[in-house]
């Protein structure tokens, strides 16, 4: 069992000999719907770990002493006697002799306040507050809203519905509960209804006994059993079938089921949470989805907004994801600014599952390098891409064009073989006594055999550039560099 004692409202403990006093107090705590407890002599330890605060009358001699042994219980004075006797801060004040609604109501608030930003609490907030930004990346509104309402209702046993379209994060969402909940060290059970065909559903939730039906040759545990202790996530609940509605109503209804073909009732010491991305109310109109099952399950509703709807966090989940390939599969990718723009601007109908499924293909096509909006699929560039022409030296130039002349490629010494051979044949054999101006030979072959080139293909520059075996915009930056125009 779950030890709710982090969920149970605080006790105010009175301290008063004064029959009459005591009994004022109570009266007026009581109609407040406070918890009252009056003592005439000191707690236990056990009690002060779960006090909201302690009004202290006659029965504390020496109250600023007691307030130094527990800084983390705020006092409250029964008499300006106490309060002038001490002047530690976590005496807060005193009780007005009225006992008006308006003083009690803001000294209990007051010390909800100081329980809730204990320096202890706050360094459990600032985990969870990591923990959440870990899990549910984002800055939006949305994103921030939704990380306090988990908050909110991780601590209580709360059934809570998750709303959004499919691929938005709603098990995401559900984890995060379970995780920064009292239950947290209990398991998380994720079940799909919708994956799970009718038939098999109930055994699925609540198992069954052996021979309960044919095919069932020993006994198996259901969800809610491997869940006990821990938190069920019924993702998809919208498409579990009306029959089943009724058997999980029940269950949430009298926190007992029986498996299948059993008779023993077994406590569901569950937490649950759904979701679906369907639009229940309409469904209840249409008779599709049980009206109590619905207002079951929707006690605390959380609405996860789909990514068209926070584009600005469209660049964290990005690079959130991209490090996380990188961590786990060693392979990551970086995205360039102009790539960033322009897939913020996607409209991302598959949500955050389409954008991870984009950056486990990036991490394929480009494993480990900077990616471009020319490097993105088509139907992701909503920006122009900026078309990059790297210069090369001369030298490098040449040494192309001797290997295009010189390759052993056999197909292109085929086709060039007439042509070659005429060049060779007018070309010296011998270097001549006064030598030779090697490169202006080299350009002039290089020069001829373009020409012979573009002549054979009728000018068509790519056809040319496959004879001499270059790429076009190789051959087409020559051909600015001799001045040679198409025949």
């Amino acid at each position: 069992m779950v030890n709710s004692s982090t969920t149970e409202a605080r006790v105010i403990y009175v301290l008063e000999s004064d029959s009459e006093r005591k009994k004022q107090l109570q009266t007026v705590l009581d109609f407040m719907g406070e918890l009252v407890e009056c003592h005439t002599q000191w707690l236990d330890d056990d009690q002060l770990d779960n006090a909201l605060c302690i009004i202290a009358g006659d029965c504390i001699d020496d109250l600023e002493a007691v307030a130094v042994e527990y800084p983390n219980v705020p006092f409250i004075c029964a008499s300006k006697q106490h309060l002038n006797a001490t002047r530690r801060v976590n005496v807060i004040g005193e009780i007005t002799e009225s006992l008006s609604y308006e003083n009690l109501s803001h000294i209990i608030r007051y010390c909800q306040a100081y329980h809730r930003h204990l320096p202890s609490q706050r360094k459990h907030q600032e985990q969870t507050a990591d923990l959440l930004e870990k899990r549910l990346v984002g800055q939006s509104h949305d994103i921030r809203e939704i990380r306090k309402l988990i908050r909110q209702v991780a601590g209580s046993e709360a059934n809570v519905l998750v709303l959004g379209e499919s691929g938005t994060g709603k098990e995401v969402v559900a984890r995060g509960i379970h995780e920064l909940s009292p239950r947290s060290k209990g398991p998380f059970v994720p079940v799909n209804c919708g994956a799970i065909p009718p038939d098999l559903l109930e055994s699925e939730l609540f198992g069954h006994e052996k021979g309960a039906f044919t095919g069932a040759i020993g006994v198996r545990k259901g969800r809610f059993e491997l869940a006990q202790g821990g938190t069920l996530f019924l993702d998809e609940i919208g498409d579990m079938p009306l029959p089943m509605q009724v058997k999980l109503l029940r269950v949430l209804q009298e926190r007992i089921f029986e498996r299948i073909g059993g008779s023993k009732s077994i406590t569901a010491d569950v937490r649950v949470v759904a979701a679906t991305h369907r639009e229940l109310e309409g469904m209840i109109a249409d008779g599709r989805f049980r009206e109590d099952l619905y207002y079951r399950l929707n006690v605390f509703p959380i609405e996860v907004p789909a990514l068209r709807e926070r584009s600005e966090d469209v660049p964290l989940l990005l690079r959130e994801i991209a490090q996380r390939f990188k961590a786990e599969r060693g392979i990551g990718v970086r995205l360039t600014d102009r790539a960033l723009q322009s897939l913020e601007a996607h409209a991302w109908p598959g949500n955050v599952r389409e954008l991870s499924n984009l950056i486990e293909r990036l991490s394929i096509t480009h494993p480990n390098q900077l990616v471009d909006v020319g490097d993105l699929p088509h139907k992701y560039r909503h920006v122009d891409s900026e078309e990059i022409t790297p210069e090369y030296p001369d030298e490098l130039e040449e040494r192309d064009a001797l290997n295009a002349i010189f390759s052993d490629d056999d197909e292109a010494e085929e086709e060039l073989s007439e042509s070659n051979a005429t060049v060779l044949e007018a070309s010296p054999a011998d270097i001549p006594e006064t030598g030779v101006n090697l490169k202006d030979m080299l350009a002039e072959i290089e020069v001829e055999m373009i020409k012979q080139a573009l002549e054979r293909a009728d000018g068509v520059v790519a056809k040319a550039a496959d004879l001499l075996s270059m790429r076009r915009t190789t051959l087409v930056e020559k051909m600015k560099k001799y001045d040679i125009t198409k025949v």
